[in-house]
């Protein structure tokens, strides 16, 4: 841990409530965000934050995968007057929570605003965490060069912030693998994975069904792993499974009882990893065992505590 260098991030809860109208900021950022829930959003708006330029976020659930998230990412040189035309949108009724990111020292122009919705759009489409709302992609914008440098860090304080306040959908997806070819049975971890645990889910029926690393607390389920077909009364996250299939990212493979994993694919935990290759419910961390060892992934998490 020697290596690691931490970051300060100041949160304000401006009434007082966890989830809120809450402030966030970054010691040395010009950036400031402010959240709200859309229930306190007319209160948000009357902060002098909301009357400045800058760049927004409308969050909520996707009404066609309530699993995934939904966000639409904008820009204005009034965030206070765009969010009151969004409010009145039946087209945006799916969002709940907002985040408008404007600069303490009013710096930012319709330029810079416009170049960071471009590139935020891009990020989060890219990410594949969450479903982006925008109809069209903002076309990149043209700065000069010393504007692209001071944009794209104020983009990486964005990205840093967001996750703070429960937001992941810029969060880029770990890269496991650098086109990693071949067998299942012939993967081995890359350089990409040294700072990971490698995992395997081996069923005494169904040895070397999965291959997975744990990174970031994520679960990414490896490309060419398997999947049970064999169904089950009880599986919470059999709703994601569905939604894995119809998105062809879990396919029917060919003259086999299984489901392939056809992409790397990441969970929020490993049960849910378990659950849907399993289609049962499933303790994850007694079903992935570190590959290494065989030690279970909770004995292995337990033993760091010693």
């Amino acid at each position: 841990m020697a290596d690691v260098v931490g970051r300060s991030i100041r949160l304000f809860l401006v009434d007082g409530a966890p989830r809120g109208v809450v402030t966030a900021e970054i010691v040395n950022w010009t950036g400031k965000v402010l959240f709200a829930p859309r229930s306190k959003i007319a209160y948000a708006l009357s902060r002098p934050e909301a009357k400045r330029t800058g760049i927004y976020f409308l969050i909520g659930e996707d009404p066609d995968q309530p699993s995934k998230s939904r966000v639409y990412i904008g820009e204005s040189d009034d965030l206070s007057n765009r969010m009151k035309q969004h409010s009145a949108d039946s087209s945006k009724d799916f969002w709940l929570e907002a985040c408008l990111v404007s600069s303490k020292d009013e710096n930012l122009t319709k330029a810079h605003v416009r170049y960071l919705e471009s590139r935020l759009v891009e990020i989060a489409q890219k990410a594949e965490r969450a479903i982006v709302a925008n109809s069209q992609d903002p076309s990149p914008k043209v700065l000069p060069e010393a504007d692209v440098a001071d944009m794209e860090f104020f983009l990486t304080q964005i990205q840093t912030v967001l996750p703070v306040l429960g937001f992941d959908f810029l969060r880029a997806t770990p890269a496991v693998r650098n086109g990693l070819q071949g067998s299942l049975a012939a993967q081995t971890p890359t350089s990409a994975m040294t700072a990971s645990l490698s995992l395997s889910l081996s069923p005494r029926e169904h040895p070397g069904l999965a291959l997975a690393v744990e990174q970031d607390g994520e679960i990414i389920v490896l490309k060419g792993s398997r999947a049970l077909t064999e169904s089950y009364s009880v599986n919470t996250y059999a709703g994601l499974r569905e939604q894995l299939i119809d998105e062809g990212r879990l396919v029917k493979e060919s003259g086999s009882q299984y489901l392939l994993f056809a992409e790397d694919v990441t969970f929020k935990s490993p049960s849910a990893a378990a659950a849907v290759i399993l289609n049962r419910n499933a303790n994850g961390r007694t079903e992935w065992k570190i590959r290494s060892s065989s030690q279970s992934l909770k004995d292995y998490q337990d033993a760091q505590l010693h």
